[in-house]
């Protein structure tokens, strides 16, 4: 017979979006959450009670969009060193990266690929192994046309080869296909759109070779065309998003594609603007603010129009660091008009759907028992998810240290 223990929460946020409930008792068997009740109505008589009364119990959280093997460094000279680490020195970054996500409560992650398909080779090399209890969903290396952005992440479709033939000419146990359609955002001038790297067939053309290999597809794209020409060929997200326009957003509600807005990213080249020390640059963080605030505005009328978005973070980016980012970019889910409870979950059930995790993200009878207390009432948890006193994962309370 498998043990139960109860945990009793001052406050419960499901995952499901709706209003907290308050003195709830989570009932655990196993590696299953049995029953979420009422503490006063329904206690549990014989099973040991883990205090909680004084948190709010979260689902644990998903990052959707991360590049393990790259730091949020934001000094030139290091960020270029790791850009040419061996597969050796890759593996030591990606475990602590990862321990520094579980120490930010973040069990499950969704990366965006790396130029040598060092975290897919990790992946598989780990099989079996626990150290870190993160999940993780890799692309291995990106696809990007010729001459355009997208080096760090991946590989280019050579002169000559389509996008399909170049993501399927080999086998891969990639979990899904990252495809890149356009440019960087500029951060020297606002509004600026790159043309997309892919036309409208050799789009359809790949995404559909994806689906019939039981790959999702990840698309980076940023601005109106590229976005709209990834979302029409019936990719699965659109990662980044910016200055993509209400249009895009109307096909991804009707279509059901997931957003995942990465707005941390320009908060970091914000602040790292700002805070280096030197005038000139400092002067450059106007547009990368101006960048947010129209993100923002964005995810606003995303959520309005009813557009499924997810937390992803862009972690390995400029000053966008692995694990903490998470709690940045809820807190600007928060700042973009979102509810707490529909921040989390964004940051839990709906980055747990889009890695197929089905039963995984919300605290409910039945799903994997994967949850955080964190010691502060539901209004104040984005500002305080870096004091998350108790991690249970699988139905295991477990110690975390961080990297």
């Amino acid at each position: 017979m498998e043990t139960k223990v109860a945990y009793h929460a001052g406050w419960l946020v499901d995952g499901s979006g709706k209003p907290a409930l308050a003195n709830r008792l989570l009932v655990v068997e196993g590696d299953r959450i049995r029953h979420v009740n009422d503490a006063n109505l329904y206690p549990e008589p014989g099973a040991p009670v883990v205090d909680l009364t004084d948190c709010t119990v979260i689902p644990a959280l998903v990052d959707s969009h991360v590049h393990l093997v790259m730091s949020g460094t934001t000094d030139a000279k290091k960020r270029k060193e790791q850009l040419k680490s061996t597969y050796h020195q890759s593996k030591k970054t990606i475990l602590q990266h990862l321990r520094q996500h579980l120490a930010s409560g973040v069990f499950a992650i969704r990366d965006g690929g790396d130029h040598n398909g060092d975290t897919l080779r990790f992946k598989y090399d780990q099989q079996g192994e626990t150290e870190h209890r993160v999940t993780l969903a890799t692309p291995g290396r990106a696809r990007f046309a010729s001459g355009r952005y997208g080096k760090l992440i991946g590989i280019p479709v050579k002169a000559g080869e389509s996008l399909t033939e170049s993501a399927f000419r080999e086998k891969s146990r990639r979990d899904h296909l990252k495809i890149v359609n356009s440019g960087l955002n500029s951060l020297t001038r606002f509004g600026v759109q790159t043309s997309p790297q892919f036309d409208e067939t050799q789009l359809a053309e790949g995404i559909a070779a994806a689906k019939r290999h039981g790959q999702p597809t990840m698309v980076h794209a940023n601005g109106r065309l590229p976005v709209k020409l990834a979302v029409d060929a019936g990719c699965q997200s659109i990662e980044h998003g910016f200055f993509m326009g209400r249009e895009n957003m109307r096909r991804m509600a009707d279509s059901g594609v997931v957003w995942v807005p990465t707005a941390v990213t320009m908060k970091a080249y914000m602040d790292f603007l700002t805070h280096q020390g030197r005038r000139e640059d400092a002067a450059f963080a106007e547009v990368p603010e101006k960048n947010l605030q129209h993100q923002l505005a964005q995810m606003r009328q995303a959520m309005e129009m009813g557009v499924t978005m997810a937390v992803g973070t862009d972690a390995g980016s400029t000053g966008v660091h692995h694990g903490k980012a998470v709690q940045t970019e809820i807190q600007l889910f928060v700042a973009a008009g979102f509810s707490v409870e529909g921040a989390i979950r964004c940051a839990s059930r709906n980055g747990a759907i889009l890695m197929g995790l089905t039963n995984r993200g919300r605290i409910a009878p039945g799903m994997r028992a994967d949850f955080l207390a964190v010691r502060a009432p539901v209004e104040k948890v984005p500002e305080a998810l870096d004091n998350i006193v108790c991690h249970v994962a699988g139905g295991k309370r477990i110690h975390v240290t961080n990297g």
